[in-house]
């Protein structure tokens, strides 16, 4: 009889073993497979640059900037010399704007770059 009640309790204990395992086993491949999509969906650091509006559309506009954006380390010689470097703006829904954009006025512009655009966060102009 001991040896009959040993083996129901080992089976027992099998069965709440695997139903365990199924139940926990795909949620933590979930949690893994959330945690992986969210950080590719992190978005983009924010940049900053200034310089002076050169033409305005729509929901766009352009600033020409004497040197490259504060947060990146310039590879291109032409701008390490001061040239002007031409740069496009997106405007959206959430761009906050202080001021009026015109053009030739100056600009200080946060933005993030998104799918190989720049997208203005907010715009301070002078």
């Amino acid at each position: 009889m001991k040896k009959e009640l040993g083996i129901g309790v080992i089976c027992l204990a099998s069965f709440a073993l695997a139903a365990a395992l199924c139940v926990f086993g795909p949620a933590s491949s979930k949690a893994t497979a959330a945690t992986t999509t969210q950080t590719a969906q992190t978005p983009a650091a924010a940049q900053s640059v200034s310089g002076k509006i050169t033409s305005i559309e729509k929901s766009s506009f352009t600033l020409t900037v004497g040197s490259e954006p504060k947060s990146n380390v310039s590879e291109n010689p032409a701008a390490q010399a001061g040239q002007p470097k031409t740069m496009n703006f997106q405007v959206d829904s959430n761009t906050t704007i202080d001021g009026k954009l015109k053009v030739g006025a100056s600009a200080d512009v946060t933005y993030r770059q998104e799918g190989g655009n720049n997208i203005a966060i907010s715009v301070r102009v002078a």
